[in-house]
């Protein structure tokens, strides 16, 4: 298994519970969004949730409940600020965005193909895009030093994405597809709409297929525009363009499990409707997401602004904790997590050390993710999720604190400041 699937195996082994377990594993490691069950839980009191029909408890289409798609598309037009209003017919739902990544990579390429994508990233995909398609990632290696033609750290460019790509085709990879994940996971920052057009515009100039992850578009805190690849008026390449997102992090639902994709591409979406069959979500919780996205009052008024709300009280509780004990975070706008900065806490910089320290926060309790899991090429690197209540987050500081202000942590000196 995986870094993250190594770490929450040992999270689920001994869960922290502040009356059953307090010694338990912490965990500021699995991208959750834990904030809003109250809200939540009080929707899902309301009457329209538990009219059920008995058609919901049969078999039906495979791709998504004609009602529930016709939601999705009626959402994600409004929310998405898509540049058209959506065909729900270019819309399948699967029990989340994996099923839908490891769909996608055996339906858009062949086993042995390569997939561009700019690292860190999301570690996760690695496993969906081997397990049906056999798919190798093909990095777009981004690092924290800032060059004078950068304006941030770990900036991705077109630049970049070329050479990566001309590496690949030395080596004889044939690269059939570009992922983007926006906001970014785990870098927290959000595409500028002019890189995602020229990003879309390589891709068309190579043919390549785009597989643009957004599960992460409606947990944006900051006042920042976020720009949908739906809200585009003209995309270079409509008919490789391939969109998703889904209930796990926006509505604080992973175990939901429910994705969605929407491609205008006819033939693709033929193919991955053959392999939602297995993948299909059950009849009443289509209803009550329908539910969910029918309700605007709830999402506009309650739901969505206090989220937001509370997203960015708990960032910056993080990120002030994290600095008092001498962890810098990179500037973020949107996901549930920072990304923090601890290689003046390694004892060399090298992978080996951060997977040490790792193992040493581990031992005291607290799971957070190494950059190793999300394929970084600079080791010190750390994602922490802050969507997490008050009290779990300043016992994470604490926790922190002991383990790396000890008398035994003797970090080497390093000049890299981020």
């Amino acid at each position: 298994p995986g870094l993250l699937d190594e770490g929450f195996a040992l999270y689920l082994a001994d869960p922290f519970d502040r009356e059953r377990n307090p010694e338990g594993v912490l965990n500021l490691g699995t991208s959750e969004n834990t904030l809003c069950f109250d809200l939540i839980e009080e929707r899902l009191t309301r009457p329209d949730m538990n009219y059920l029909q008995p058609d919901l408890f049969q078999y039906s289409d495979a791709q998504g409940i004609r009602s529930f798609r016709e939601e999705i598309a009626k959402f994600l037009t409004d929310y998405a600020r898509a540049a058209k209003e959506l065909n729900p017919e270019n819309i399948t739902v699967m029990n989340g965005c994996c099923a839908v990544f490891a769909t996608l990579s055996t339906v858009l390429c062949d086993p042995g193909d390569g997939y561009l994508i700019p690292a860190p990233y999301y570690g996760g995909i690695n496993s969906k895009m081997w397990l049906y398609g056999e798919l190798q990632p093909v990095h777009v290696p981004l690092f924290s030093e800032v060059t004078d033609e950068e304006s941030h750290p770990f900036q991705l460019t077109v630049e970049k994405l070329e050479a990566a790509l001309q590496r690949a085709k030395k080596q004889g990879i044939r690269v059939r597809a570009l992922i983007l994940i926006n906001p970014h996971n785990p870098l927290g920052d959000i595409y500028p709409a002019q890189l995602l057009k020229e990003c879309l515009d390589f891709a068309h100039r190579y043919e390549l297929h785009v597989i643009m992850d957004e599960i992460y578009m409606l947990s944006v805190y900051d006042d920042i525009t976020f720009t949908s690849v739906l809200s585009l008026e003209s995309l270079p390449d409509p008919e490789r363009t391939h969109f998703m997102w889904g209930f796990s992090k926006d509505f604080g639902m992973c175990g939901i499990r429910v994705g969605v994709l929407h491609t205008t591409n006819h033939e693709i979406q033929k193919a991955v409707n053959q392999l939602a069959v297995f993948h299909s979500c059950p009849g009443p919780v289509q209803h009550v997401l329908s539910q969910f996205l029918k309700d605007r009052d709830w999402m506009d008024n309650v739901f969505f602004p206090t989220n937001k709300k509370r997203l960015k009280e708990a960032q910056k509780l993080l990120v002030d904790g994290l600095a008092d004990i001498g962890v810098p975070v990179l500037k973020s706008s949107g996901g549930l997590y920072v990304w923090a900065d601890f290689r003046k806490f390694l004892k060399s910089q090298t992978f080996e050390a951060e997977l040490e320290l790792w193992q040493k926060l581990l031992d005291k309790k607290l799971l957070i993710s190494p950059g190793k899991a999300f394929c970084c090429y600079e080791p010190g690197w750390f994602r922490l999720v802050f969507s997490n209540s008050v009290d779990k987050i300043y016992l994470c500081i604490k926790r922190l604190e002991e383990m790396l202000h000890t008398n035994d942590a003797e970090p080497v000196p390093n000049n890299a400041s981020s």
